[in-house]
């Protein structure tokens, strides 16, 4: 359960800018700090063995929640659910499951996957796609089973939507001018790979 303190804390430093320079140095310093993140072993080890888990629980931790935040898609709701946090478990001693738990709860989503892939794995999502002419296939790779995070992309120019990618392939319509005008949502923790389907 350590990531809960040090992952929040990290996540915190990150609204601490957005709240002196504005959203945009907010971002880029969640953005930023994935090159402190080694993914050399799981933040969260294997129970019931005498293990530490990754220091990565600070930068990781806290890029988590960033996805997290872009995931639930409301600053409202996501503020909510921090304070809420804060006054739920006042002076208590809890679980990393209870923190789960109560986001998912409060979001109004099942991210227990989300928590699954970021915690107990040392591997990063792989938003893999490709376009042909105005089709865009995709699908998660190197993902945990079930794994279904929604991802904002850019399926016209300069304008994201939200699509649900899995494991298995997907297509949806795509009205970009060209190819290269395609984008991922930098503010989502993933690596993004052009592929063949």
């Amino acid at each position: 359960k350590m990531w809960v303190h040090e992952g929040i804390t990290n996540y915190a430093e990150g609204l601490n800018k957005k709240c002196q320079f504005g959203k945009k140095a907010g971002e880029d310093y969640s953005v930023g700090n994935r090159r402190l993140i080694r993914n050399d072993k799981p933040i969260i080890p294997a129970y019931g063995v005498n293990a530490q888990g990754s220091g990565d629980m600070y930068p990781k931790g806290g890029d988590m929640l960033h996805t997290i935040r872009q995931i639930v898609g409301d600053d409202e709701k996501w503020r909510g659910i921090l304070r809420g946090l804060n006054q739920h478990f006042w002076h208590q001693t809890v679980t990393g499951k209870q923190v789960q738990e109560y986001i998912s709860e409060h979001a109004e989503m099942n991210l227990s996957k989300v928590f699954e892939q970021y915690l107990t794995t040392a591997k990063v999502p792989v938003f893999e796609y490709h376009i042909a002419g105005d089709s865009l296939s995709y699908r998660w790779t190197d993902v945990v089973s079930g794994f279904d995070m929604p991802i904002r992309v850019t399926l016209a120019d300069s304008t994201y939507s939200v699509i649900r990618p899995t494991a298995e392939w997907q297509k949806t319509g795509v009205t970009l001018s060209s190819a290269d005008k395609f984008a991922v949502d930098r503010n989502y923790y993933v690596v993004v790979k052009e592929g063949q389907n």
